[in-house]
Formats: C-alpha cells, structure tokens, sequence
C-alpha cells in the first residue's frame, strides 16, 4: 500500500464535498460526515486540507474553473457565423464535462446563506456577460444590442437551472434552431446543425416529420 493510501487524495477528499454539495447542501459538507463516507479516518482529512474552510474554498475554485471558464472559453470559439458562435456556447447547457448544472444549482442555492458565495456567484454572472457581450460584438452588433441579447441567453438558461428544469433530449434539440435565431437574429445554417448534433451525439433524422 502506498503512503497516501489508508488518507485518501485531495481529490477524493473534494470528490465527496461535491457529492454532498449536490446531495444535501453545504451545511452536509463536513470533515466527519465525509470521512464516515469515505471510510477514512477524520484526522487523514488534515494532511491536504487545514480546515473545512479550505476544503470549501476548493469547491468554490472547482465550480469556477469548470462553469464560468468553460462557458467563457465557448464563448471565444472560433466561429464563421452568430449562430455558430451560439452554438458553441450551446455546447455547455448539453455536456455537463463543458458545464456542471447541478454543480451551477447547488452553488447557487449556497449563495442564499453565505454573503462571500454571493458575492462569487455575482461575478461570475459578470464574467460570464461580459464574455456572450464580446461575442456579440465580435460579430458586428452594437454595444446594447450585445449586451441585451447577452443578458437574455443568460437569463433564460439561469432560468432553466433554477427551475431545475427537466427537458428531453428530443425536445429541446428541436428548440435548438428558434433559440439561436430568437437570441441571435440569424437562423443556423443546417451544415452548422449537423455539426452541433453531431457533437452531442443526436441524429436529426426526423426533421421536417
């Protein structure tokens, strides 16, 4: 058995934080509870983190990384067209590697009870504007049509988080191409639906039945 073995691994650790994030909220992130889990002894916890604190800390750094950097990054996405760039950004809201839902809800529900997670939470709204405004602009919209048609994108799909909002796959593929142009005033190419669906794995063989 190696050293580390019989403590775990900060990821392990930060593993079961999240699960129980999800689960049941931050007031279950707690070093007893999560070592019973893990089965580990509580006092392994303190050879990767000094206190709950920290690990708390890394949850937060976890949900920034993931949510708010991927959503910026598909965001810049090298794209010929609006709609593709919409796409691109569509990407997050169907691949949880890309951006974490459940991960979004729970921070978010955190942030009702903590002044410093609302404070995180708040910017990364901005960030996450900011980045959907550029992409606007990038296309030649004018400041307050990119920051409104921003705005909407985010808020709906917040929306859609919130409402913990349960849609199927079919269904909301089929909403995909009215999204893009509602949000971005040009209709998708179909080349450019191919792509999309292709990348998450959904034949679009019944259109038009």
């Amino acid at each position: 058995m190696n050293d580390s073995g019989w403590r775990g691994s900060p990821d392990v650790w930060l593993g079961a934080a999240y699960e129980s994030l999800l689960e049941a909220g931050v007031d279950a992130v707690k070093i007893q509870p999560l070592a019973k889990k893990l089965n580990l002894s509580r006092t392994s916890f303190y050879w990767f983190f000094k206190d709950r604190e920290e690990l708390l800390d890394a949850l937060v750094i976890r949900w920034r990384e993931k949510n708010t950097g991927n959503l910026i990054k598909q965001a810049e996405a090298y794209a010929e067209t609006v709609a593709e760039a919409m796409l691109n950004v569509f990407d997050c809201w169907l691949d949880s590697s890309l951006f974490d839902s459940q991960f979004e809800f729970a921070v978010r529900s955190w942030a009702i009870q903590s002044p410093e997670i609302l404070a995180e939470v708040q910017r990364a709204d901005q960030q996450r504007l900011e980045a959907l405004t550029r992409m606007f602009l990038r296309f030649g919209q004018n400041e307050a049509r990119a920051d409104v048609r921003a705005r909407t994108i985010y808020l709906v799909q917040i929306g859609y988080i919130s409402m913990q909002t349960k849609e199927d796959t079919t269904v909301r593929m089929k909403r995909i191409p009215e999204y893009v142009e509602i949000f971005t005033g040009q209709a998708p190419e179909q080349r450019e639906l191919d792509r999309f669906f292709a990348r998450h794995g959904y034949s679009d063989s019944k259109k038009g039945a």
